[in-house]
């Protein structure tokens, strides 16, 4: 089968399309024939650190078809439309945990599918498992108009935020984030992020805060938070890594700084997240309130150019890969 290698070199590694053995499914596992793979800047990342080892499948979230199931398999058959979480979904198939996949609605294209998995459950583990997110609580999303960032903002929308805060440095995308649940949006570049924040907030600062740029903006996060506010950190995709902060923010505030990621997770706890997603975030896909906008669709075998256009930083929403020809519409 045809599958998206991450390989490893000594600058950094690269991409390559390669040929490898259809897996088989063992005990609760599966086998699915995948349509379509979401792109996630974690996976830009990864390639660009790979520095030694052995070839690594690509692709961190699917959408596709139960082809094969392993012995003893409950809940999942073949032919059953599901998106999953797991590494090696930019292949022509992919092994996964039975536990790792869900069901799909019909009205959702394949593309409007692999735009779901990752970048809900990255955002649900943020505002809710780690942020302790509370119906009528306020939510700052910085770097709002990327995949994570948009799922964020709709999530703290139905689930009962008083304000959603979303930030970008880009005003056309700061237009569209009203679209998505947004209530306030804030441009990322303005001296004084600090005062827009209590501005939009009546003075009293935010209750959760889910960052996804780093270092750059840590201190302004900590003196933009309400008392007992929380700060979940996602990524540094400033590539700022450290920051000088005044701790009395910390202290007199009662502030919690949290570090959240897939990486230093057991497999258990992985399952876990996907599992709890499931139960709280697809029934709002089913009914139609969650929607996750579609930037772009690239060829698998195009899939440098998917990586070049996502670090380009242009993109809105989702970039995806269809794996079949079938995938290539963005909706049904």
């Amino acid at each position: 089968m045809k599958a998206a290698m991450i390989v490893s070199g000594s600058q950094g590694g690269h991409l390559e399309i390669q040929q490898i053995p259809r897996p088989t499914p063992g005990p609760g596992q599966a086998v699915v024939q995948v349509m379509a793979s979401g792109l996630n800047r974690g996976e830009l990342i990864r390639v660009r650190e790979a520095r030694s080892g052995a070839p690594i499948l690509a692709g961190i979230e699917f959408a596709g078809i139960v082809s094969q199931v392993g012995p003893d398999v409950r809940g999942v058959r073949e032919g059953d439309r599901v998106v999953g979480h797991g590494w090696g979904g930019q292949s022509e198939y992919v092994l996964a945990e039975v536990r790792a996949l869900m069901p799909i609605p019909v009205t959702l294209s394949w593309a409007e599918a692999a735009a779901f998995p990752n970048v809900f459950i990255t955002a649900h583990d943020a505002l809710v498992t780690n942020g302790e997110f509370r119906s009528g609580q306020s939510v700052l999303v910085n770097a709002a108009t990327g995949g994570v960032g948009l799922a964020a903002i709709q999530l703290a929308a139905q689930l009962g935020a008083s304000r959603v805060i979303g930030t970008s440095r880009s005003a056309e995308k700061l237009a569209r984030l009203r679209e998505y649940g947004a209530t306030h949006v804030i441009d990322a570049s303005q001296p004084d992020m600090v005062q827009a924040v209590r501005d939009a907030t009546d003075g009293r600062g935010v209750d959760v805060i889910i960052d996804s740029v780093g270092g750059s903006v840590f201190d302004a996060n900590l003196k933009s938070m309400a008392v007992r506010g929380r700060l979940v950190i996602i990524a540094r995709m400033s590539g700022v890594e450290t920051a000088q902060v005044d701790i009395k923010h910390l202290w007199i505030n009662r502030l919690k700084v949290i570090g959240t990621t897939f990486r230093t997770r057991t497999e258990e706890e992985r399952l876990a997240l996907i599992e709890a997603c499931a139960r709280d975030v697809l029934p709002l896909l089913r009914e139609g309130r969650l929607k996750q906008p579609i930037d772009s669709i690239f060829a698998l075998d195009d899939i440098e150019q998917a990586h070049a256009h996502m670090a380009s930083d242009q993109h809105f929403g989702k970039i995806i890969l269809a794996v079949h020809q079938d995938a290539m519409a963005a909706s049904v």
